[in-house]
């Protein structure tokens, strides 16, 4: 009986004591307050150039403004902004200037996002009269479009059985890109022959085959866009074609090698014959020559009016007793007057091609005894030419003084032996 007791006492002893502490909780509790936060998203994707905005609530019994104060979790926390309300406390820091905007709810939003503004942030609430502060994490990404992708590969064209031919997918700009290849249209995996690299960027054809001929593209996304590149064809020939194919390209620049080089001979040949039938410019100050003279025919030269007013006979001689070495003359002037008469020398010009004037070579003729002939008149187109004086160093070289001399090639050659005739017709004897 007293052990039933006692064990219905340590019963209600054991309940009291709970009941007591509930009530003590209850009373604590209600004097006791706190800030209690809460957000509908926990991970905030913005793009460069965007808006991000980190929304959360605050509740509290406490009428009073809250402290509010943002956070970005670093090795070392870098505060963004801090206020009481929407009142901004203090001076943010350069990066963060003309960026933020605090809300009454406590809210953040940024403007101009940055690379450099992903991470994870915190927000920490309270209120003066409140016991306890309240705080939230909110994570926000920051990621660039993907531009538009192509692929690369060595050449379209490629020949069967090759090794380790590759295809690269590139693109300029995006953030966090994640690659996939297509092959016809459909997905395309790791297999035997065609492997991707670790992040998927490069395709590797081990050994190609003929069932490689095929279209392929590669895709490129991240967290906030996704871009296909245009469609490549690989074009995979066999080793007996492409042998039929180049035979045929070496055969036809053959060809064409000798067609141009068989056109191109005669033109040059007619350009050398053309070139040489160009007749060369004379110049004023050069002399003329008269191919209808023979160098080994007679020539009279023309009176001037020294030889009217002295007047000695002319005889055209043929050279006999030239010097060898020594161009034969065409003619000679044969005169006999007092002792020392001038001498004449007539030349003909050797046939040459060049330009400069022809060399005039000098001799003098033996002196006669035979009368001069009558004087002639001038003929019209002769031009007339003084004698020049005779060197006086003439007889000590042995040779006669040059004086320019004037030949008619009409003029038939006169036979020495003939009496000069008259003007009017008839001989003088």
């Amino acid at each position: 009986m007293k052990a039933e007791k006692g064990a219905f006492s340590w019963a209600s002893a054991t309940s009291a004591a709970h009941l007591l502490f509930s009530l003590t909780v209850l009373i604590h509790s209600a004097f006791v307050q706190g800030v209690n936060i809460t957000s509908l998203e926990t991970l905030i994707r913005g793009t460069v150039g965007g808006e991000a905005l980190l929304s959360v609530r605050y509740s509290s019994t406490s009428q009073d403004s809250p402290v509010i104060k943002w956070q970005l979790k670093r090795d070392k926390p870098v505060t963004v902004v801090q206020s009481i309300g929407t009142e901004i406390i203090g001076n943010l820091r350069p990066e963060y200037r003309d960026r933020i905007l605090v809300f009454e709810n406590g809210t953040l939003l940024l403007h101009n996002l940055r690379l450099s503004d992903e991470g994870t942030y915190e927000v920490e609430i309270s209120i003066t009269d409140d016991t306890f502060t309240g705080e939230r994490n909110i994570n926000l990404t920051v990621d660039e479009p993907i531009s538009k992708p192509h692929v690369y590969m060595l050449a379209s064209t490629v020949l069967e059985l090759t090794e380790n031919f590759t295809l690269n997918c590139t693109h300029d700009t995006g953030t966090k890109a994640i690659y996939s290849w297509a092959k016809g249209g459909h997905p395309l995996l790791n297999e035997t022959r065609l492997l991707l690299s670790s992040d998927q960027k490069v395709l590797t054809i081990t050994r190609v085959q003929m069932s490689d001929d095929d279209v392929y593209s590669c895709m490129v996304e991240n967290p906030i866009s996704s871009m296909r590149s245009p469609a490549i064809r690989l074009t995979v020939y066999k080793r007996s074609s492409l042998y039929i194919i180049l035979s045929t390209v070496g055969i036809f620049l053959l060809i064409t090698l000798v067609t141009v080089c068989a056109c191109w001979k005669p033109t040059k040949k007619s350009k050398r014959q053309k070139s040489k039938s160009i007749p060369r410019t004379i110049p004023p100050n050069h002399h003329i020559r008269y191919h209808d003279v023979k160098p080994e025919e007679d020539a009279i030269p023309i009176m001037t009016d020294h030889e009217r007013r002295n007047p000695v006979s002319l005889y055209i001689l043929k050279e006999k007793d030239s010097p060898p070495g020594e161009p034969a003359s065409a003619c000679e002037t044969c005169t006999s007057n007092s002792s020392s008469p001038p001498s004449y020398s007539s030349s003909i010009p050797p046939p040459s091609d060049s330009l400069e004037p022809p060399a005039r070579s000098s001799r003098r003729y033996p002196r006669t005894s035979t009368k001069s002939p009558p004087h002639h008149r001038r003929r019209r187109g002769h031009s007339e030419s003084p004698p020049a004086p005779s060197s006086p160093y003439g007889r000590e070289s042995g040779q006669a003084p040059r004086s320019p001399v004037s030949f008619n090639p009409a003029r038939k050659p006169q036979d020495p032996s003939t009496p000069p005739q008259d003007p009017r017709g008839s001989p003088k004897t």
